[in-house]
């Protein structure tokens, strides 16, 4: 958006958390939203101005957990495919996310990271990069899932701030059970990083210690976590009784079959429920043959399996369709569930002035149809999509 430049977006259904206004109107100035109009208000003058016809205008949408998408993934370390990733995100209502790592060499992972300091630097049109996620290389080795078992190690905060360095390190998701675990939540803390659970066998007593140090997340909740027993609640439980714990979810209706995903929007806060995508590179592609961390997987009937045991290797999940699984699982207010897209990622990743439709935010906007299909995106104000 030029500088000292408006927009005007009218007619719009604004859906932000806890507000519902149809036939709403947006003024956006140098990309920060300058004011909200209701049905019926005299609508100023803008550079532009836009009619939105009745579209559903959100925040845009924050992935804070995927891998790749379009048939490349973030730490294969090639620019140009960090590029088309960003671009494609948009088509999900993506206007920022972070790009996710996967347990690698440390090489690997910084290679990965200048990349996406390169194309931060670059200036392209595409979905925001506001940091990272590591996710490994310091989980259990029993809990592997889709992670390749010759790079697991202890936690490692030098490492860690090694890679800061090179770009901002926002999460990292590790197993708080192992060696160090708990001590590293604090370590994290500290850097200015959120820390994770997740690949992780931790009972609830271990979770419990790494809480006191300041852990208030779970990575893709139920998945590759211990679960919700009688005599030990797990790390599930865990999730399920600290209300001020962030959960994320994978919401495809495979890694969270519909009535758990009723169940979790049933006994958690929705002000702590992230939905993510945990994309692996087949999202937005065909069935076939892939590839996660160099381990083959095969895409099928919406399913992306290791092809060496049939694990789930992350999704083919997109946000938009993340969002219209949970409305019409849940039911639930869109101006309720609207605060699982944007508004909660930003807060627990310390984000300010994403998240909402007001005064004083930045102009992170998607416009959806009455079918959650991605019909415009602004990015600091200007339409990219």
């Amino acid at each position: 958006m030029e500088k000292n430049s408006t927009l005007l977006l009218k007619n719009a259904r604004i859906i932000s958390p806890d507000c519902d206004l149809p036939g709403g109107s947006v003024l956006i100035e140098n990309g920060i939203i300058k004011q909200i109009f209701a049905p019926g208000d005299a609508l100023p003058a803008a550079d532009e101005v836009k009619d939105l016809t009745g579209l559903m205008l959100m925040p845009g949408f924050i992935d804070v957990h995927t891998h790749g998408r379009s048939g490349y993934e973030f730490t294969d370390g090639v620019p140009g495919h960090l590029n088309t990733m960003c671009k494609d995100k948009l088509t999900e209502g993506v206007t920022s996310w972070l790009p996710t790592t996967l347990t690698l060499g440390y090489e690997s992972l910084a290679a990965a990271l200048e990349n996406a300091a390169q194309y931060t630097a670059s200036k392209a049109v595409g979905a925001k990069i506001p940091g990272v996620h590591l996710e490994g290389p310091y989980i259990n080795a029993s809990c592997l899932g889709a992670q390749n078992p010759a790079f697991v190690r202890q936690p490692d905060i030098d490492e860690v701030n090694k890679l800061n360095s090179i770009y901002r390190v926002l999460k990292v998701s590790y197993a708080v059970e192992v060696e160090g675990g708990k001590e590293f939540s604090s370590q994290l803390l500290a850097a200015g990083i959120t820390p994770s659970c997740v690949h992780s066998k931790a009972t609830y007593a271990e979770f419990a210690a790494a809480y006191d140090h300041g852990l208030r997340n779970l990575s893709h909740f139920c998945n590759q976590m211990t679960a919700l027993h009688h005599r030990d609640i797990g790390l599930v439980g865990a999730g399920l009784r600290h209300k001020e714990v962030f959960i994320e979810m994978i919401c495809d209706k495979i890694h969270l079959c519909s009535d758990m995903i009723n169940l979790i929007f049933q006994l958690k806060d929705i002000e702590h429920i992230v939905l993510i995508t945990d994309a692996c590179q087949a999202a937005g592609m065909p069935d076939g043959e892939y590839e996660i961390g160099g381990l083959p997987l095969i895409l099928k009937d919406g399913a992306a399996r290791l092809a060496s045991n049939g694990a789930l290797a992350g999704s083919v999940l997109v946000m938009n369709k993340a969002l219209k699984n949970v409305f019409e699982i849940t039911g639930l207010p869109l101006a309720q569930l609207v605060k699982t897209t944007s508004y909660n990622q930003a807060r627990s990743l310390r984000l300010e002035k994403l998240g909402r439709i007001e005064p004083g935010y930045i102009a992170d906007l998607t416009a959806l149809d009455s079918e959650f299909e991605v019909k415009n995106v602004w990015v600091d104000g200007a339409m990219v999509l």
